[in-house]
């Protein structure tokens, strides 16, 4: 039995190890985050909008985005903050993004 099993209140089915989506998700994660280093800025700010595009395709309610452009090792680090409205968007968001 896993940690995040014990400390839930969940109650599991012997015959399928089943548990309850509401002991997994319960909204209180609902920010994915994503950093890259690139060698220009131009490529950071293209990440940037296909990342963008790509949470307001799965948003009901307008997503949150906080995007930062650091200059770091002869190059840009882009580290970008989505903040949706419940913790599925932010799933299906990350799950898109493999």
């Amino acid at each position: 039995m896993t940690d995040a099993i014990k400390k839930c209140s969940a109650t599991e089915t012997a015959a399928c190890c089943c548990i309850d989506v509401g002991t997994v998700m319960d909204n209180t994660d609902c920010t994915a985050s994503w950093s890259e280093w690139f060698p220009q800025r131009q490529d950071a700010e293209a990440k940037a909008a296909r990342l963008t595009e790509r949470a307001r395709q799965v948003e009901s309610e307008p997503c949150v985005i906080d995007v930062r452009f650091s200059d770091v090792d002869q190059g840009v680090q882009l580290d970008i903050d989505f903040t949706f409205s419940c913790q599925a968007e932010t799933l299906i968001f990350q799950l898109g993004l493999r």
